[in-house]
């Protein structure tokens, strides 16, 4: 029998995150690398209503958001989603949420360094060569990184996202005095009908709400402040995203969905000569932060799995709140490593790993979702909250599509391995 146990130590002020670093973690994990390529690509799709379709986004991002800080708040643990999970449904269920989590990061990590490896290659010249040498540097700095331990990692997370803000805020201040009303026309030349495909293309950009889960123990005081951090990343996230997007459609018009990088054509358009390497600088520091919030939520879930019977108990060691979980950060740093060498191998871009992972993640928010509608109260704004969130994250499931196939393989792997385990066991 599989008992699961709880952090036996909680964090002082001197180890524990505080809340402005669990914010700059959340900012930095739903960011991400979404601003550096998606408003390209959603504009590709839907032309200027695909600023709707950001909108859409945006407003079911709430519910979900604040359906994970209250199931962060109530249980703090570095299992995150699968801890909850758990608690609702049992082991097996929790191990397969926690089995898509932990191999869906190092399948999307390799997606994630490439996009800040393209415009180290588009500065500096070097095609996919450099792109790839550049995707593997930032795995290994962020991997080192979270060899310092949480306070280190939320230190750097604090300042990596302090300077992030005011980048993206530079960008979109300095571009719009070029702003032109008529580039929004026409606002749908694809039809209203482009607007679903435009949102699929946007959960890319939205993932990461559940990552402050896994650090939830990892607070000073998780009760008060991962509702407070999660609002912050919220208000910020959103003010950023549509800053960034509504200056890429009324300053570059028709050509914001032609470029992969429209943060550099708002900086070049604002700031003149110069540009292209801020912006550099800015994508690399997009890209190390959504990875560092990854991999430090990540690898602890993988100590938890461990250390619950999820995964072999080699996992376990660094489970407890304020270790190091080296083992477990170890494997995902080599099945990342492992990921982005097979990608290159084949020359491919990081399409399909945005999509597999994109889909990883979706069935994450069904479970974690369902589990917050049974575990919160009945008759609370959380409850509701997390009943409008699981509506919504059924409806992106059935619009992944073929692409959940991969989810449905990790999720057989886990219940094949936990049916052996309790074979074992008994």
């Amino acid at each position: 029998m599989i008992v699961m146990t709880t952090v036996a130590t909680r964090p002082t002020p001197a180890t524990g995150l505080s809340l402005a670093q669990g914010s700059a973690v959340s900012i930095s994990a739903v960011l991400g690398t979404g601003v550096i390529a998606l408003p390209a690509l959603a504009a590709q799709v839907a032309g200027p209503a695909s600023l709707v379709a950001w909108v859409i986004m945006i407003v079911l991002s709430v519910p979900l958001a604040m359906t994970f800080a209250a199931l962060g708040a109530r249980y703090p643990d570095s299992g995150g989603v699968a801890t909850y999970v758990r608690t609702a449904f049992g082991a097996r269920m929790a191990a397969v949420v926690g089995w898509t989590f932990y191999f869906a990061v190092p399948a999307g990590a390799p997606a994630a360094a490439m996009f800040g490896g393209a415009y180290v290659s588009a500065l500096v010249g070097g095609g996919l060569r450099t792109t790839y040498l550049t995707a593997g540097a930032l795995t290994l700095i962020v991997v080192l990184i979270n060899l310092g331990g949480i306070r280190i990692s939320g230190t750097v997370q604090l300042g990596m996202a302090a300077l992030l803000v005011t980048l993206l805020l530079v960008a979109t201040l300095s571009a719009l005095p070029h702003a032109d009303p008529g580039n929004l026309t026409p606002f749908a030349p694809h039809g209203w009908w482009a607007l679903g495909p435009a949102v699929s293309v946007l959960v890319w950009g939205f993932a990461g709400w559940e990552a402050l889960t896994s650090l939830a123990a990892d607070f000073r005081d998780p009760a008060r402040n991962v509702p407070r951090a999660t609002v912050i990343a919220l208000v910020v996230v959103s003010v950023l995203y549509l800053g960034v997007v509504v200056a890429s459609l009324l300053v570059l018009g028709p050509t914001a969905g032609a470029t992969g990088a429209p943060l550099s054509e708002l900086l070049a358009v604002g700031l003149g000569g110069g540009a292209q390497v801020i912006t550099t600088v800015a994508a690399l520091l997009l890209t190390l932060g959504a990875m560092n919030a990854y991999f430090a939520g990540i690898s602890r879930l993988g100590a938890a799995l461990g250390r619950d019977g999820a995964l072999p108990a080699w996992f376990a060691r660094g489970s407890a709140a304020g270790e190091v979980p080296r083992r477990s950060l170890a494997v995902v740093a080599g099945l990342s490593l492992a990921a982005l060498a097979a990608v290159a191998s084949v020359g491919a871009g990081p399409r399909l790993s945005v999509q597999i992972t994109t889909g990883s993640f979706i069935l994450i928010y069904v479970l974690g979702t369902a589990s917050a509608v049974k575990l919160l109260p009945r008759r609370t704004w959380m409850h509701r909250a997390a009943v409008v969130a699981l509506g919504c994250v059924l409806i992106l499931l059935v619009m992944t599509g073929v692409y959940v196939l991969w989810t449905l393989l990790v999720a057989g792997a886990a219940l094949v391995y936990m049916a052996r385990r309790h074979r074992v066991t008994d």
